[in-house]
């Protein structure tokens, strides 16, 4: 042991000889990647056959776009970068969605991108495509191998902006490039980049626990940063020091303990009211971790609950999400747990022995109280066949403590926010503001690999079940057991809201049929229910976890029952002018 740490150690010291394909192989290994998501392809194929012998799973997907969304949420959950490849030109391409939702939903990753051979660029021959100007614009960073001396170096460079920049980047390198000789240095991540970020600026720090000791009805906010710099805890400390209501960011519910009684729940779309009612009326909003997302913070319920006059102090790990949507008081650069544990220690010395504030813990009691029982009574009434509200709370009923849940977007899968409840961070895994549909069920497989031993659950409507039902068979060949949860109303209900709102109950486009997707699943090799009574969600969840096998719930849900529009800021009643199209008007109809 000892005499494989000293070679290890000169190996470091010194450059070896080793083919491109090597020198990525061992420094993904020195990343500690266990995974990589793609579909073969020609292009990496030396780079691929390394992967076995280095310890490294090579997971296959059916589709591009799925590698990029396992990926993501295998860094969620894990902590360590997703990595993807594909074949060049289409093979990449068709992660664009996919590596569009990592860029904002700020998930470290390396997209290994093959191009076209050195002798071939811009000839348009097979399969090539201008992968650099392409992903320019949904990366941190596009990274280009222009020689093989450089490969190592520029993967490493790759890693180094991911983690620094919370994000995507693009490594391109010619096919071609892979093959040859090269002398490099194998490198720890500790020798070409640093994790470790600072609590920020102690002035900034010092102005912030100055408004937090003064504040009257202060308020927290708490979103992913918290959770990825491990610092749930640390926001605890100080909501419990100041007796603050405290608030989940949007779609990320796992960044502050629902049993607290503290906690108030998710702001943004679907989100808890006891959370927007407190937020209404701050005087300070302490808001860690969270880029405070124009999309997170819209008006809800006709509740416009976002504080017009509060004092914000924001802490955010990037400078450029600092006052990006809101004013603020005191913007802090730093990482949410340094600058949490930072607070909280100035708070205990200015203001060493807080009194409980009884008649503020009791109004957030009363509040987190009423918006449970009207979670219930309106999951409550009756549906044809299913009230999805009805479905979604057998749905928790069923799911153990340490439960991953992964959200798409839709009808259904949004009304979720209200309805998922964790006391564990790294458990809520959700679409966030990219808004793509297809997303849920492959970033579960991810989730799942990421803690082998975790239920994972996917919620998903019907309609982006169609965009990632060919993911079954990934599932079952990798013995990956998902539990999907398919919510089927035969529509893309979140436009057909629109439609029934704005349009007159016109549907163009919105109604759709599929086949029996438990059936399909079935065919695949996976376990499978068709489900039309409530009373049947929870034994066939707990049959799933006890079989531990890839699993699909068609549930069949109530069409007519949806959640208000996403984009009432973006929707206006219609107006038509040619003759044509009047009898479309809204003042014609709207009478």
């Amino acid at each position: 042991m000892v005499k494989q740490k000293e070679e290890m150690q000169q190996a470091v010291r010194k450059k070896q000889k080793m083919t491109p394909s090597e020198a990525i192989v061992e420094t993904l290994v020195a990343e500690n990647v266990k995974e990589v998501y793609g579909i073969v392809g020609s292009a990496f194929m030396d780079m691929l056959d390394l992967f076995p012998t280095a310890g490294i799973r090579f997971v296959p997907v059916r589709h591009e776009q799925s590698a990029g969304h396992m990926a993501d949420a295998k860094e969620r959950v894990s902590g360590t970068a997703g990595v993807i490849v594909g074949q060049n030109g289409p093979g990449i391409t068709n992660m664009v969605t996919s590596v569009a939702a990592a860029n904002q939903a700020h998930s470290p990753m390396v997209v290994i991108s093959p191009s076209a051979g050195t002798p071939s660029i811009g000839l348009d021959g097979f399969q090539e495509a201008d992968q650099v100007s392409i992903f320019e614009d949904i990366t941190k960073e596009t990274v280009r191998v222009t020689h093989t001396n450089r490969v190592a170096d520029c993967l490493r460079t790759a890693f180094r902006i991911a983690y620094a920049e919370r994000g995507p980047v693009l490594f391109d390198i010619p096919r071609d490039l892979f093959y040859g000789e090269t002398e490099d240095y194998i490198l720890q991540p500790n020798q070409y980049r640093a994790d470790k970020r600072g609590s920020g600026d102690p002035a900034s720090i010092e102005k912030a626990v100055e408004l937090l000791k003064n504040a009257k009805n202060p308020a927290i906010i708490s979103g992913r940063g918290s959770v990825d710099a491990d610092g749930v805890d640390s926001v605890v400390k100080i909501a419990e020091h100041l007796s603050a209501p405290a608030a989940c960011a949007y779609m990320h519910n796992d960044a502050f303990p629902a049993d607290h009684p503290l906690a108030v729940g998710p702001i943004g779309y679907m989100g808890s009211k006891a959370a927007m009612y407190s937020l209404q009326e701050a005087d300070v909003v302490l808001a860690i971790g969270t880029r405070l997302s124009q999309f997170g913070t819209l008006p809800c319920y006709d509740i416009d609950y976002f504080p017009k006059n509060a004092k914000i102090i924001q802490v955010d790990i990037n400078p450029r999400q600092i006052g990006r949507t809101h004013p603020v008081e005191v913007g802090i650069i730093g990482d949410a747990k340094a600058a949490s544990d930072e607070i909280y220690r100035l708070l205990q010395s200015e203001l060493p022995s807080p009194e409980k504030d009884e008649k503020r813990l009791q109004t957030i009691a009363k509040r987190k109280e009423d918006w449970e029982q009207e979670l219930v009574d309106l999951a409550m009434v009756d549906g044809n066949p299913i009230n999805p509200r009805r479905a979604l709370l057998e749905m928790t009923k069923a799911m153990p403590e340490n439960a991953i849940v992964s959200s798409d977007i839709g009808n259904v899968s949004s009304t979720a926010n209200a309805y998922l409840k964790f006391n564990q961070t790294r458990r809520h895994i959700a679409a966030l503001t990219f808004g793509n549909t297809g997303f849920a069920y492959p970033a579960a497989l991810g989730a799942q690999l990421a803690e082998p031993d975790a239920p994972v659950f996917a919620i998903v409507g019907d309609g982006a079940w169609g965009m990632s039902l060919h993911e079954v068979s990934t599932a079952v060949e990798q013995n990956i057991p998902v539990v999907a949860c398919v919510f089927n109303n035969q529509a893309w209900a979140a436009e057909k809201k629109n439609q029934v709102d704005y349009y007159d109950d016109r549907y163009v486009g919105s109604d759709i049929k599929g086949p029996e997707f438990a059936e399909v699943a079935k065919s695949m090799g996976a376990l499978a229910y068709s489900i039309d009574k409530p009373e049947d969600i929870v034994p066939a969840i707990k049959d799933a976890l006890k079989q531990r096998k890839p699993t699909v719930l068609n549930i069949y849900v109530d069409g007519t029952q949806l959640a208000p529009p996403f984009r009432k800021d973006a929707l206006k009643m219609p107006t038509r002018m040619l003759d044509k199209y009047k009898h479309l008007d809204y003042s014609v109809w709207g009478k």
